[in-house]
C-alpha cells in the first residue's frame, strides 16, 4: 500500500519531503508526484528497478524516452549535450512545461537512453514542490508523465492517483490539483527543434 503524503503547494514541509527523499535514497522508492503538467512517476537514476516499474505501470516498451527532471540548468547541462541554439531556447523556456530530447552525456546510464538514438529527455518544471524535493535530493529524478494505458492525459489529483496505483507505487505526494495538459516535447537531437508532442508549452519559438 502506498504512503500518502499531503504537502502544502506553496510552502512544502521540509520534514515530510525529507522522508520522501530518504525513501528514494535508501528504499529505492517509486513515487507519484505533482508537476506543472500533471502527475508523474519518479525514482532515483540509480534505482535499476524504478525504470522497469515505470514501464510496467504505463504499459510502455523499451523505446520509451525517459525524462530526467532537473532543478536548474546547471544540473541539466551535465546530462545532455546542448548546442548554442538549444541553449538559448531552453534557457528562455524553463522552468516550464517543456521536455527536450537531446544527446546524452556519459553521466546518464545507458539503460536510461533511447536504445538507438542514445538520447534522453530533460526538463525543469515550474513547480514549488518539485524544486524543494530536488533541492533535498541533490540529483535529478528519473521520471515519466503519469498517463496510464488507454488514457491520453495525465492524472491530476493525488487521491485519484493513490486509489488507482495504491499497490504499484510506494509514495503518493499530494499538493493539490495539477494542470491536466502534459508537457510540450521538443526533439533537438538532430541539431534542429522538432515538436513531437504538442502540450502545455507554447511552441512558437520552436517552429519556423
Amino acid at each position: 500500500m502506498a504512503r500518502y503524503v499531503d504537502i502544502h503547494p506553496d510552502n512544502p514541509q521540509e520534514r515530510l519531503l525529507q522522508q520522501v527523499v530518504d525513501a528514494l535514497r535508501h528504499d529505492d522508492a517509486l513515487i507519484a508526484y505533482p508537476t506543472d503538467s500533471g502527475y508523474a512517476l519518479g525514482s532515483r537514476i540509480g534505482n535499476r528497478e524504478g525504470r522497469d516499474r515505470i514501464l510496467r505501470i504505463r504499459g510502455l516498451d523499451e523505446r520509451h524516452h525517459f525524462t530526467l527532471v532537473c532543478k536548474d540548468f546547471s544540473q541539466l547541462g551535465q546530462l545532455v549535450h546542448v548546442d548554442n541554439a538549444a541553449f538559448r531556447a531552453i534557457r528562455a523556456s524553463t522552468p516550464g512545461p517543456y521536455t527536450f530530447i537531446l544527446p546524452a552525456t556519459p553521466e546518464v546510464p545507458r539503460r536510461l537512453l533511447h536504445p538507438k538514438k542514445r538520447t534522453v529527455g530533460v526538463r525543469i518544471p515550474d513547480h514549488t514542490v518539485v524544486h524543494a524535493l530536488l533541492d533535498l535530493l541533490g540529483e535529478p529524478l528519473l521520471s515519466s508523465t503519469l498517463i496510464l494505458p488507454g488514457e491520453t492525459e495525465p492524472r491530476t489529483l493525488g487521491w485519484d492517483v493513490k486509489e488507482e496505483l495504491d499497490h504499484v507505487v510506494d509514495i503518493v505526494l499530494d499538493a493539490g490539483e495539477t494542470p491536466a495538459e502534459p508537457t510540450t516535447v521538443i526533439d533537438w537531437s538532430d541539431g534542429a527543434p522538432e515538436v513531437v508532442r504538442f502540450g502545455a508549452g507554447d511552441v512558437s519559438r520552436f517552429v519556423a
